[in-house]
C-alpha cells in the first residue's frame, strides 16, 4: 500500500504544481506554459491537467477560477489589437498546427490601422489636390470675367458717343420740319382769300354776292349801292386780314363783311333780314370749307407744337445724360452761357466722340499694364464711374425709343392732316365751289406733295442709322 499512496501523493504534487505554474502564467500576462514553453490554450501540460479527475471542492474552485482568467485574457486581446503578439511559429510537421490557425486566426490589426492611416492621407492629398484646382479654376474664371466686364463698358461707352451725336442731330433736324416747302405753298395758296387755285377767289365771291343777292344786281343804279360795293372791297383788301397767322384769312373776312352788311341794314330799307339770310347762306357755302381747311392747318399746327415741345424735353434729357457720360470720362464739361441748347451740344461733340473715346480706353489699358498684362481686376475697382455709365446706359436707350416715337408721331400727324384737307376739298366740291375734275386734281397733288415730304423727311433723319447703333449697346447687362 506504501508505494500505491506514494504514487498518488506525486500525483495530487504535480497537478498542483501545474496549476500553480498556470496561474502564475495568466496573472502575469505570458500566454505561454512555463512548464512546456508551448501556448496556453493548446499546451500539453493544460491538456494533462483538464484529464484528470477532479474531485475535491478546492480544485474544483481552482479550475473555474483558471476558465474565467483564460476568457478574460482572450476577451482583452481581442479588445486591444494595437498590442498583437505574434503566435509562436509551430514546428515543422507539427499536425495541429493548420487547425490551429483556422481556430485562432490571428488580428492584424497593426497593419489594418496603418493601411487605413495610408489611405486617409491618400484621399486627403487627393482633396487638397481638387480643392486647388478649384481654387486656381475660380481665379482664372475671376480674371476673365474681369475682362468680360471691361470689354463690355469699354464697347458699349463707344457705341454710346456716337449715340449721343446722332441723337442730337436727328432732334434738331425733326424740330425744324414743320412741312417741306413745297407742301407748305399748296396749302397757304389754297387758304389764300385771292387765289384761284379751285377755280375761284373769294375776295371775287363776295362781292359778286353782295352785287347779286344783297343789291339785286343793282349795284350802279345810286351811290348809295356803290358805296356799299366799295366799302366790301375795302374790308376783303384791309392790311389788318393779310398780317393774320393763324392761317384764317377767309373766315375773318367773311364774318367782317356779315358784320357790315347787318350795321347798314338798319338805315337801308332795301336790305332786309331776308335778303341778309340769303346773302348768308351762299355766303356760308364757302365758310364751310374754309373752316373745315382752318381745322385741318390748326389740329396739324397744334400737333406740330406739341412734338416740337415733346423734342425739346428730349434733347434737355439727352444733355443730363450726356454730361454725366463726359464727367466719367474726365471730359471737360461745357458752359452754356447765352448759347442754345443745340448750338452748345453740337460745339461739345467736336471734342466728345468716338475716336476721342477710344483714345481714353487706350491710355486707361496703358496705365494699368503690369507685365505685359492688363490688370482689370484694379481697372475696375479704382473707375467705379465707368460701371456706373454702363448701367445708366438703358436711360439714353430710352430716350432713342421716346425719339423714335416723336419721329412716327410726326408721320401719323401728318397723314392725319393729309385726311383733313383731302375733305375740305371734297366739301368745295359738294357745294359747288368747284367742279369733280378740279377737286380729283388737287387732291392727287396734295398726295403727291405728302409722299414726297415723308420720303424726303425719313432720308434726311434717316432713323435706321440710330436703330444699326443703339442696337450695338448691350444694355441690358449691369455691372456691380
Amino acid at each position: 500500500m506504501a508505494p500505491y499512496f506514494h504514487g498518488l501523493l506525486m500525483k495530487r504534487k504535480r497537478k498542483f504544481c501545474m496549476q500553480k505554474q498556470l496561474q502564475v502564467a495568466t496573472e502575469s500576462g505570458h500566454p505561454d506554459c512555463r512548464l512546456c514553453g508551448k501556448y496556453v490554450s493548446y499546451c500539453e501540460c493544460f491538456a494533462f491537467f483538464k484529464s484528470v479527475k477532479i474531485t475535491h471542492l478546492n480544485s474544483m474552485r481552482y479550475l473555474t477560477l483558471l476558465l474565467i482568467l483564460l476568457s478574460s485574457f482572450h476577451y482583452v486581446q481581442a479588445q486591444e489589437p494595437e498590442k498583437p503578439k505574434p503566435p509562436t511559429e509551430q514546428p515543422k510537421g507539427d499536425p495541429n498546427s493548420e487547425l490551429k490557425n483556422v481556430v485562432m486566426p490571428q488580428v492584424r490589426t497593426q497593419d489594418t490601422t496603418i493601411r487605413r492611416i495610408m489611405e486617409e492621407l491618400q484621399r486627403i492629398n487627393d482633396s487638397d489636390k481638387q480643392n486647388s484646382n478649384a481654387i486656381q479654376g475660380l481665379l482664372q474664371g475671376r480674371e476673365i470675367d474681369n475682362i468680360t466686364k471691361y470689354e463690355l463698358i469699354r464697347n458699349n461707352i463707344v457705341f454710346a458717343s456716337e449715340t449721343y451725336y446722332l441723337l442730337n442731330k436727328k432732334i434738331i433736324d425733326l424740330k425744324s420740319r414743320t412741312t417741306t416747302n413745297n407742301l407748305d405753298v399748296f396749302i397757304t395758296s389754297l387758304n389764300n382769300p385771292e387765289s384761284k387755285e379751285l377755280g375761284f377767289s373769294l375776295s371775287d365771291r363776295i362781292v359778286e354776292l353782295v352785287e347779286k343777292v344783297v343789291l339785286k344786281g343793282k349795284a350802279d343804279k345810286n351811290e348809295k349801292n356803290s358805296k356799299i360795293v366799295e366799302s366790301t372791297k375795302s374790308i376783303i383788301a384791309s392790311p389788318i386780314f393779310q398780317s393774320f397767322t393763324s392761317l384764317t384769312p377767309p373766315l375773318a373776312i367773311a364774318n367782317s363783311v356779315m358784320n357790315f352788311l347787318h350795321s347798314i341794314s338798319v338805315n337801308n330799307k332795301e336790305i332786309n333780314q331776308n335778303t341778309l339770310k340769303e346773302f348768308e347762306k351762299e355766303l356760308n357755302k364757302y365758310v364751310v370749307y374754309y373752316t373745315a381747311l382752318n381745322d385741318a392747318n390748326q389740329k396739324f399746327e397744334y400737333g406740330l407744337n406739341f412734338n416740337k415741345d415733346q423734342l425739346n424735353l428730349l434733347q434737355d434729357n439727352l444733355y443730363d445724360h450726356l454730361m454725366f457720360t463726359a464727367s466719367a470720362l474726365k471730359y471737360q464739361l461745357p458752359q452754356r452761357g447765352n448759347k442754345s441748347l443745340g448750338e452748345t451740344m453740337n460745339d461739345f461733340f467736336f471734342d466728345f466722340k468716338r475716336d476721342r473715346v477710344v483714345t481714353f480706353f487706350s491710355d486707361l489699358e496703358v496705365k494699368y499694364t503690369k507685365g505685359k498684362k492688363i490688370d482689370y481686376e484694379a481697372l475696375l475697382r479704382e473707375n467705379p464711374n465707368l460701371k456706373e455709365v454702363n448701367n445708366q446706359l438703358e436711360d439714353l436707350i430710352l430716350q432713342t425709343k421716346r425719339f423714335e416715337n416723336l419721329y412716327n408721331e410726326y408721320f401719323t400727324l401728318l397723314d392725319s392732316y393729309y385726311g383733313k384737307v383731302n375733305n375740305s376739298l371734297k366739301i368745295a366740291q359738294d357745294n359747288g365751289l368747284a367742279d369733280k375734275n378740279t377737286i380729283d386734281t388737287k387732291q392727287a397733288e396734295f398726295r403727291n406733295l405728302k409722299d414726297e415730304a415723308v420720303k424726303e423727311i425719313q432720308a434726311s433723319i434717316n432713323i435706321k442709322e440710330l436703330y444699326n447703333n443703339t442696337d450695338k449697346i448691350k444694355y441690358r447687362y449691369r455691372i456691380f
